[in-house]
């Protein structure tokens, strides 16, 4: 588990043929780019092309300082900016961020009506910044039992950010991975009954074709805040190989430095996706996914 960022001063590594590739890739998308700046230890190569979040402690973070939890969802919430922008500086492509989990119904029904206020207040707030920075937006969720105001807010800002080409902002709103997975597997399943699709071709891609996510890359990081070490039904198939970072801090607390050393920390882990080292030693993943701790021992996700 890793702590509050530190100011330590970090050596510049050189650059592979894949690194400019990579930088090559990054400035083509993101002009105002600087990885290379920003972490000039991490090769371009390694920066995470997309980083899902579970932004936790909001409401810890609040009673901690003697406020009403709905103080910390604001408080949260104005820290988003600064990672989105944080995200575009150094080249990611996708920041998904868990903002409302379809359990999270089950809260106080002040603190729902409050979280679904901040969810319009958010759209309507930030439309103009986000366009402005070429941001796109993308709701993943069930929109069955979501209040109408809030969707016409996201739809909103979908629409007005349609056209944008640069960071990908997914939001995952009364999402829940199972409830994805098993709306997908209807789908599917219609299909077939249908005749337009052959059960036999089922693979990988049409499941993914199926998902909310469908035409997104697979998240290469997941950052939890918060200190918890779970999943909290959140992409639980886009997560299959994902690298896991859990943090002490709670999100109100989250910002630059903190993203930086989470992105470090991802740059030093080897992905074998069950395969080898490039030196011929054995993985710690089975043949079949990733195993069952981390590299680095960070993080013990369960």
């Amino acid at each position: 588990m890793s702590g509050p960022a530190s100011s330590t001063i970090h050596t510049p590594v050189e650059l592979s043929e894949e690194d400019h590739a990579a930088l090559a890739r990054i400035n083509a998308r993101f002009p105002e780019a600087d990885p290379r700046g920003l972490l000039p230890d991490v090769p371009p190569a390694r920066i995470p092309r997309h980083i899902a979040v579970i932004m936790d402690g909001n409401g810890r973070w609040a009673e901690e300082r003697g406020f009403p939890r709905a103080f910390g969802h604001q408080a949260g919430a104005s820290g988003v900016r600064e990672v989105i922008t944080a995200s575009v500086k150094l080249g990611v492509e996708v920041l998904t961020l868990y903002s409302f989990s379809s359990e999270n119904w089950r809260r106080p029904n002040d603190e729902v009506a409050a979280l679904m206020h901040l969810c319009v207040a958010y759209c309507e707030g930030e439309r103009e910044e986000l366009q402005r920075h070429n941001i796109r937006v993308r709701v993943i969720g069930r929109r069955a039992g979501m209040p109408e105001d809030v969707l016409a807010a996201l739809d909103t800002l979908c629409d007005a950010t349609k056209d944008c080409d640069g960071l990908t902002l997914c939001l995952a709103i009364n999402y829940g991975s199972r409830d994805e997975i098993i709306d997908a597997v209807r789908l599917i399943a219609e299909q077939a009954k249908a005749g337009t699709l052959d059960p036999a071709s089922i693979d990988e891609g049409v499941v993914c074709d199926h998902l909310n996510t469908a035409g997104l890359p697979d998240p290469d990081l997941l950052v939890r805040t918060g200190g918890e070490m779970r999943l909290s039904n959140y992409l639980l198939w886009q997560l299959s190989y994902a690298e896991l970072y859990v943090t002490d801090e709670h999100w109100p607390d989250f910002a630059e430095p903190s993203l930086h050393q989470a992105v470090r920390a991802f740059a030093c882990r080897k992905r074998r996706f069950g395969g080898l080292d490039a030196d011929g030693g054995h993985s710690d993943e089975t043949e079949g996914g990733p195993g069952n701790g981390p590299d680095n021992g960070q993080v013990d996700a369960g």
